[in-house]
C-alpha cells in the first residue's frame, strides 16, 4: 500500500548524472538504472512510495540507457531534481552516488550542473588567477615537494630556499608533513614562508610556499588561518583526508583567500576499477573544481603510478571542460617525474599544466638551485 501523495514545491531545475554499469542486456540496464534512480532519492520500495510529486518528480528520472560503443557496459543518465541537494556541496554527492557507491559494476563517469546550482560553487582563483599570482602568463608551472619525512623545519626551509632561487613556481610541503614532534606545523610553515619570501627578494620570482594543513577536523581552519599569517601563499589540502566540503571551506573563507591544490591521498581507491567507483575525468577534474581546488595532484602515467596516458588527458579534459560556468583549474601531474619526460608529458598536458617533480629535481645532480633553473629553463623554452 503507497503511502499518502503530497505536493512538494519545486523549481523544475534537474542535474544530470552519467554512471556505467554492467548488464547482461538492455532490460537488466534499465532495472539497475530504476533501482539506482530510488536507491539515490527515496531509498524506498517503488510500491510504496507516495504517487504525485515525489515519485515523478524526486525520484531520478532515466534519460537515457545505451550500450557503450567498443566496450562492455551501458551508459546510463539519471536526472535528479536541484531541491534533492539541499543546496549543499555533501548532499549532491550523497544523491550522486551515495549508497549506490556500495554497489558492484556501478561507476559514476561525470555529472552536469544547471546555473542556479553551481552559483558560488567553484574555485576562488582558477588558472587565470593562479597564473596572475606567479606572474606566468602563459607557460606550464612548476611545483616540487619538501621531502623527505625526518626533516626538521630548518632542513626543509633551506630545501624551500633552494627551490625558490631556481624558480619552482609553488614549493608545497609533502603530504605527509603534518605536525609531527621532528617537524611541527608552526615552525615549519614560519621557516619555509621566510626563505621562499627571502629568495623572491633575491631573484624577483613570485615563487608560492604550499604548507600541508590537513588536520583534525577542529584544526583544520585555524591550521590555514596559521599558514596565512606566516606568510604562506597557497594551501595543499587532502580532500580525502579532511573531507571535499572542508576543502570547500577554506576556498569560500574571505579571512583566507588562498589558492588551494588537491591532493589525492586516500582517494585513489575509487579509480581503481574500471566499472566501478568514479572515473578519472570526475575524481581528478570535475570534484576538485566542484569543492574550491584551483588545481589537482595526480599521478602521471609513466610514473610509479598505475595511470594510463589516457586517463591522464581525461583528467586534463575534466579540469578545463565547460562546467556550470566554473573557472578551469591546473592538472598537476606528478609521480615519478623526470625532467628528460617533460617534452613528452607537455605534448599531452598542454601548456595549462603545473608539472610536480620530487625526487627528480634531487636526482639530477646535488645542485638544488641548479637543478630548479634547468627544469625552468627547459619549460620555459617550450612553444
Amino acid at each position: 500500500m503507497r503511502l499518502p501523495s503530497v505536493a512538494v514545491p519545486l523549481s523544475g531545475e534537474r542535474f544530470r548524472v552519467t554512471y556505467s554499469l554492467t548488464a547482461a542486456n538492455e532490460a537488466e540496464a534499465r532495472q539497475r538504472a530504476v533501482e539506482i534512480s530510488f536507491e539515490q532519492t527515496v531509498e524506498f520500495p517503488a510500491d510504496l512510495t507516495p504517487e504525485g510529486d515525489i515519485l515523478e518528480k524526486i525520484v531520478g528520472h532515466i534519460e537515457e540507457v545505451t550500450q557503450k560503443e567498443n566496450a562492455a557496459g551501458w551508459r546510463v543518465v539519471i536526472s535528479y531534481t536541484i531541491e534533492s541537494a539541499g543546496d549543499e556541496t555533501t548532499q549532491f554527492m550523497n544523491v550522486v552516488f551515495g549508497n549506490t557507491s556500495i554497489q558492484k559494476g556501478v561507476r559514476v563517469e561525470s555529472f552536469e550542473l544547471p546555473p542556479a546550482m553551481a552559483a558560488k560553487r567553484g574555485p576562488r582563483f582558477g588558472r587565470s588567477g593562479l597564473r596572475e599570482l606567479l606572474h606566468a602568463p602563459s607557460r606550464p608551472m612548476l611545483c616540487t615537494a619538501l621531502k623527505p619525512m625526518g626533516y626538521g623545519a630548518k632542513e626543509l626551509a633551506r630545501l624551500a630556499g633552494d627551490f625558490a632561487r631556481g624558480g619552482i613556481d609553488l614549493i608545497k610541503d609533502d603530504h605527509g608533513l603534518a605536525n609531527q614532534s621532528f617537524s611541527t606545523f608552526k615552525e615549519r610553515a614560519k621557516a619555509c614562508a621566510e626563505a621562499v619570501h627571502e629568495a623572491n627578494a633575491i631573484t624577483g620570482y613570485h615563487s608560492l610556499y604550499m604548507p600541508h594543513i590537513s588536520a583534525p577536523a577542529e584544526q583544520v581552519l585555524e591550521r590555514a588561518l596559521l599558514a596565512k599569517e606566516l606568510g604562506a601563499g597557497a594551501l595543499l589540502v587532502c580532500p580525502g583526508l579532511i573531507g571535499w566540503d572542508t576543502m570547500r571551506m577554506l576556498a569560500d573563507d574571505d579571512r583566507l583567500n588562498l589558492p588551494i591544490m588537491s591532493h589525492p591521498a586516500l582517494i585513489g581507491s575509487f579509480t581503481a576499477s574500471a566499472d566501478a567507483g568514479i572515473s578519472h575525468y570526475t575524481l581528478y577534474g570535475l570534484m576538485p573544481r566542484l569543492f574550491g581546488a584551483d588545481a589537482s595532484i595526480f599521478p602521471s602515467w609513466g610514473g610509479r603510478f598505475s595511470f594510463s596516458k589516457e586517463e591522464c588527458a581525461s583528467i586534463v579534459a575534466g579540469s578545463g571542460a565547460p562546467f556550470a560556468e566554473m573557472k578551469s583549474i591546473f592538472p598537476t601531474p606528478g609521480g615519478g617525474m623526470t625532467m628528460d619526460r617533460v617534452a613528452e608529458m607537455q605534448a599531452v598536458y598542454g601548456r595549462d599544466v603545473i608539472f610536480l617533480m620530487g625526487g627528480g629535481l634531487h636526482r639530477h645532480s646535488p645542485d638544488i638551485v641548479a637543478n630548479s633553473a634547468r627544469f625552468r629553463e627547459i619549460v620555459e623554452a617550450m612553444k
